[in-house]
């Protein structure tokens, strides 16, 4: 965790516990460390902090390969649709909206490079940035679905959570 570390000693005591916490989150005892570094870039690629996601990837590249982060930045970008489409509608409250089709490409979340497991738990950090209740109602039914716990959605929101925290105090 070297870069993580760098970036850790630029953020300042007002902001110590965000410090603190971003070495802590990324020692999931959930997720296997593929999955809580995935999240993290993930979350930095969708809240456009290239200064943290240079540095988790550097530290995590050897763990999650080209593959990871072909599905990090897809996962990212895919939910920045995502997340202002599906909020807008469930925010409007229409029904006449809901009987229309997206008709949004998202090839890459059915078929990952990774796994698909892998890269819900990636949106459903990204629908927690976004706060979009319909996604994060979906991807969290799916992980289920998939076997994983409530506890597991937890860890990945905490860890959303702590790089949203992180990108605050580094700006």
């Amino acid at each position: 965790m070297e870069n993580i570390n760098a970036i850790r000693s630029e953020i300042s005591d007002a902001a110590k516990d965000i410090r603190l916490n971003l070495s802590n989150v990324l020692q999931s005892t959930l997720l296997n460390e593929s999955q809580s570094w995935m999240v993290a870039l993930t979350s930095s690629y969708f809240l456009r902090c290239r200064k943290l996601s240079d540095a988790i990837l550097a530290d995590a590249s050897s763990i999650i390969g080209e593959a990871g982060d072909n599905d990090c930045q897809a996962a990212a970008a895919i939910m920045g649709m995502n997340t202002v489409y599906y909020r807008f509608r469930h925010m409007i409250g229409k029904e006449s909206y809901h009987q229309r089709r997206a008709s949004l490409r998202m090839n890459h979340m059915m078929n990952p490079e990774t796994n698909k497991t892998d890269f819900e738990l990636c949106s459903m950090a990204c629908a927690a940035l976004a706060g979009c209740e319909a996604c994060i109602k979906a991807h969290e039914e799916t992980l289920l679905g998939a076997g994983l716990s409530e506890d597991h959605v937890h860890e990945v929101v905490r860890i959303a959570a702590v790089i949203q925290g992180a990108v605050v105090a580094l700006s």
